[in-house]
């Protein structure tokens, strides 16, 4: 039985099209992350979210100035989007025993990218640092519900299993970033 009475186990009855699950993500619908989570037909919908808020993010830049590659974002995005599943799949499931797999974590995790479309409204002069702020802070909070709903935890042990991974995740990309530079440093 799930810990969250108000999502029951098992896939949900309703069937939303991509457009309403979107926008479900958006407005932090719990039910929405409960269907993609069941449905395994939804993985390439989670990476298009994914994409679609990186599209975002990179348009949203231009307005502060930012160039950067927008296919580039992209790509780093789904690495971001990927990684981030797996840390949590190892945090959540691994080590603190709670039930999920990959493909669950990966559908929810990327519809829970959905707040980051908020990021093109960087485009605005004085409106961008609004928009990423709003757009950190809903993903951070889709992603406990994303992550509640994938490993059927309490949303006290989501976030637990969230900050966890956060650490783990940087101090990967902390160990990433000194493989890199020490591969520039020997290359040069």
């Amino acid at each position: 039985m799930s810990e969250n009475p108000t999502i029951p186990d098992g896939p949900p009855a309703v069937q939303r099209n991509f457009q309403d699950r979107v926008i479900g993500a958006l407005m932090l619908d719990a039910t929405v992350f409960e269907e993609v989570e069941h449905d395994e037909s939804s993985l390439g919908q989670a990476a298009t979210v994914v994409a679609i808020a990186a599209v975002a993010g990179g348009i949203g830049a231009l307005g502060s100035g930012g160039v950067t590659g927008l296919i580039g974002g992209v790509v780093l995005a789904g690495l971001a989007w990927v990684i981030g599943a797996a840390v949590v799949w190892l945090v959540g499931v691994q080590m603190m025993g709670h039930s999920s797999d990959l493909p669950q974590l990966l559908r929810t995790l990327g519809f829970a990218s959905a707040p980051g479309v908020l990021r093109v409204l960087g485009i605005i002069p004085l409106l961008g640092w609004i928009a990423a702020l709003a757009a950190a802070i809903l993903s951070l909070i889709a992603w406990v519900i994303a992550v509640r709903q994938a490993l059927d935890v309490d949303t006290g042990q989501a976030v637990l299993v969230c900050v966890l991974a956060f650490f783990a995740q940087l101090a990967i990309g902390v160990v990433l970033a000194f493989m890199g530079f020490g591969m520039l440093a020997t290359a040069g």
